[in-house]
This record gives structure tokens, sequence and C-alpha cells, in this order.
């Protein structure tokens, strides 16, 4: 049987229908993504033992990012395999590979650390790190309404303002000394978080900040830097908050003028211009075993023992033939290994536990696009869709990823229909945010989305519960 957690056990059924309309009011009030999904009564429960795991999990991340960002250098430089940095590469304009190896930006990598995590029957699996990720403004939101409910049986995860206050400290440290702003830029492929993220200016204007969030084109530049019209006067821009993704760059206004400030030392930019630290392919590298030396000496024998715990086996889809006499590492369909991508193609259902999904650098690596799941699929769509990942190869590299099974958790929600709470059994995604400020990393909240127990592909639909996480305290 499956492990269930039970949601708001003490709660009435009236209770419960008024506390989500309740939610659903105050969210309103913040006109925050118009409230497009199942609202539940309660947070999401964890127990003591899941929530140490989750504050254990950040500084393995943050080594891990570290690591990357290292091993990407060092392949460059010829100290370590240089088809590393090929494949990091891979699909990149040159231009950007160039300015993404600049000294300047050498050890930066990002602040803001969210992994997708799968809790399953076997412990928790990450299916991905997020550097550019949506959802703080509405989990900081979420954390603040729930927290305000709290009935002494358990705990916001960050407490009411742990988002916010965690993403100023992160703003500050990249701030250091200087008197500007924060400009957060949200470009016109990711308009749809931009409620959020204007909510979170607000918020973080509350605790002392200067932060604005604008589109691109309204940024100025000079050659003394980025300025911006805000609070009726110009400011000068210290730091930018990149909320738009690499390989939209062409539909970036400003753009460039933006890179040459940072460029020339004259604004902070995070998450920083490194393509290669926002690959899926990077699980990948971690479990080949031609860099298993590598991993040991940069993390350690711990953070070894548990990422490899957490992150699932992952190949590159690269269609380069292989020697007769070679397989692919750690690869089987049964007892058979695996030398051919082709043989993948004539896997049973039973067989094809795998998922299929672009790296990055694409507008379909991001909210669940071009992910295809194998024993969802017939096997003649299943064989199109690893064909496809192959020949994209060039441009869009894809990977292939072992599929790991959500347990089950009971969850009530409001039914609009009925007009009354109703209960869903659902498989989860949660999702930590973790801030990285002087060098130390924060939990600060954790965002669930819970997707009714047929979906393969868990992700923020109509159908999904979003709410905060808690921990049992009684």
């Amino acid at each position: 049987m499956e492990q269930a957690h039970l949601i708001c056990p003490t709660l009435s059924p009236a209770a419960a229908s008024d506390r989500c309309t309740i939610i659903r009011t105050r969210l309103g009030c913040t006109d925050l993504f118009g409230v497009s999904w199942r609202i539940s009564p309660c947070p999401l429960l964890l127990s003591s033992d899941e929530f140490q795991f989750f504050r254990a999990l950040g500084p393995h991340l943050l080594s891990f990012y570290r690591g990357l960002n290292r091993l990407y250098s060092e392949s460059v430089k010829g100290l370590q395999p240089t088809w590393v940095a090929a494949y990091l590469d891979q699909g990149k304009p040159e231009s950007l590979i160039q300015y993404s190896r600049m000294k300047r930006f050498r050890d930066e990598i990002p602040a803001v650390i969210r992994p997708d995590v799968i809790p399953t029957q076997d412990g928790m699996v990450i299916t991905e790190l997020d550097s550019v990720p949506g959802g703080i403004g509405l989990t900081a939101c979420l954390s603040q309404i729930y927290h305000d409910f709290d009935d002494g049986h358990s705990q916001i995860i960050g407490g009411r303002d742990g988002m916010v206050l965690g993403f100023a400290r992160m703003l500050r440290s990249h701030q250091a000394q200087r008197a500007g702003c924060v400009a957060i830029l949200v470009s016109e492929e990711s308009k749809d978080y931009r409620p959020e993220m204007l909510w979170l200016a607000e918020q973080l204007r509350k605790e002392g900040l200067s932060v604005w969030c604008v589109e691109p084109r309204e940024v100025r530049f000079t050659e003394e830097g980025l300025r911006l019209d805000a609070d009726g006067h110009e400011q000068p821009v210290d730091v930018v908050y990149r909320f738009y993704e690499l390989f939209d760059l062409l539909n970036i206004p400003k753009a460039e003028l933006i890179q040459y400030a940072a460029k020339k030392g004259r604004v902070s930019v995070t998450p920083p211009y490194k393509p290669a630290l926002e690959e899926k392919s990077a699980f990948a590298l971690f479990h080949h075993p031609v860099l298993r030396p590598f991993w040991e000496k940069e993390l350690g024998a711990e953070c070894i023992l548990q990422l490899t715990k957490v992150i699932p086996k992952t190949w590159l889809l690269d269609p380069t033939p292989l020697p007769p006499i070679a397989t692919i590492p750690d690869l089987s369909l049964g007892p058979r290994a695996v030398a051919r991508w082709s043989d993948l193609g004539n896997a049973t259902q039973k067989e094809r536990q795998f998922v299929i999904k672009p790296s990055g650098f694409s507008e379909l690596a991001w909210g669940s696009r071009g992910v295809s799941v194998g024993h969802d699929l017939p096997q003649a769509e299943w064989g199109d869709a690893l064909r496809n990942a192959l020949a994209s190869f060039p441009t869009t590299p894809y990977i292939l990823q072992a599929f790991h099974k959500g347990r089950l958790f009971e969850m009530d929600f409001l039914d609009e229909g009925q007009a009354a709470v109703v209960h869903m059994s659902g498989r989860a995604r949660l999702s930590p945010y973790y801030f990285v400020s002087d060098g130390t990393i924060e939990l600060a909240g954790i965002l669930a989305t819970v997707c009714p127990a047929d979906k393969k592909v868990i992700h923020g639909m109509k159908d999904a519960i979003l709410a905060p996480c808690a921990v049992q305290t009684s």
C-alpha cells in the first residue's frame, strides 16, 4: 500500500470550505495568477524527517553547482575531459558561450536554487534543477496566508515571511554597499509570472529594499550604468534579477546593453549568464563513471552519497554510434545491456520506465513542455519521441532519465461546482526554494503541486492543488 498523508483531519467540512473561500479571496486581492488551481484548506504536511531532508539538501545542491561550475571551467582548459564543455555548450550561440566564460563571472553560480522533488515509496527523487524558477512570489504569498491559519499543530516551512526575507538577503548580498535599486526583469516569454513578481517587489520594498519589477525595455542604458524611472525619480540599477531564459535573449529588449553593463562591472546580474549551469544533462555528468574521481574529490563522500540517493540515472541522448565492444554505462533493458539507442525503441511498456525531455536552452525545456513518458505512450509514439530527440542533438540535446513513480497523497480541495470540499488522491512535486547569500544557503519555503493520481507528468495544471508545505509539530 502506498503511503498517504492526511491533510487537516481536525477541520469540519464547513470550516474547511470557509477556509478555502478565505484563501481564494486573499489570493484574489493580490491579483496573483487569477487562482487557476485547486485550493486546499491546509498546507501539505511533511514529517520532521522529511523536513530535515530538505534542510540538509540545500548545502549539497550548492556544492553540486560549485562542482559543476568547476567541472565546466576545467574542461574548457583541458584539465577535465573536453567533451564535458562540448556537451554543455551544444546548441548555444558562440557569443553567449564566450561571454559566459569571462573571468569576471568565473565563480558566479545561481543565487536561487529550486529542485523539483518527487516523493516516492523509496524516498525523494530530484527530477531537475531550476535556477530561473517561477513560483517565488506565489510560494511567499501562500506561506503568509496559510501561516495566518496556524492551529498549533504544524508550522509553515520557512515561516510566514521566510520567502520574502530570504530573497531580500540574497539581493542584499549582491547589492553590497551600493545605494541604487534592484530591477526584476520579466520578459514577454515569462509574462505569466509578472503578477507574482510585482507582488514580491512590493513586499521587498516593505523590507526596506528598493526593488522594482519591470519589463527589460524600461531599463535605460548610460555609460555609467543602467538606470530606471521608479518611485517618481530616476535611480541607478545595482542588481538585475534575470527572470528570462537565455534561449530567449534575441527577443529581450536591451539584452546586449545589460550584458555590456555587467561585463564592465556596473551592475550585478543573477542568475549569471551561464547556460552551462542550466542544463538537465548535468545529472548525466554526475553519474558518468569517467567523471567519478572528479566528483568524489570535489564533493566528498557524504555529499556524493546523499546526491546519489536523490539524482536519478540520466543519460544524454547523443546519436554518435558506439564501437561494437562498448555499451551505454549503466543502461539496460531487463538483463540486457544497451549499446544502441535504437534498442530502446523496441522496449516493452514495462521496460519503458523512462522520460525523454530537452536538456535546456529551448522553449520546450521548461513548464513540462517537450516531455515524453515512455510507459505512457504507444510504442510507435515512443519510438518517434526517441528518434526526434536524437535528431535534435545538434541544436537541442535531449536527456533520457529513469522514471520514478510518486507516492500517493490524500488531500482535500474546494470543488467550485459542488460548493463543497472534496477528497483527492494525488501525486506530488515538492519545490523547495533555496537562497544563496554571502556563500551560505538557506531553505525559505516549499511549494507543493499535487496532481490527480492518473496524471503522469506533475505540473501546475488547473486540476492540481497548490499549497505551501508545513512540518508537523504535534
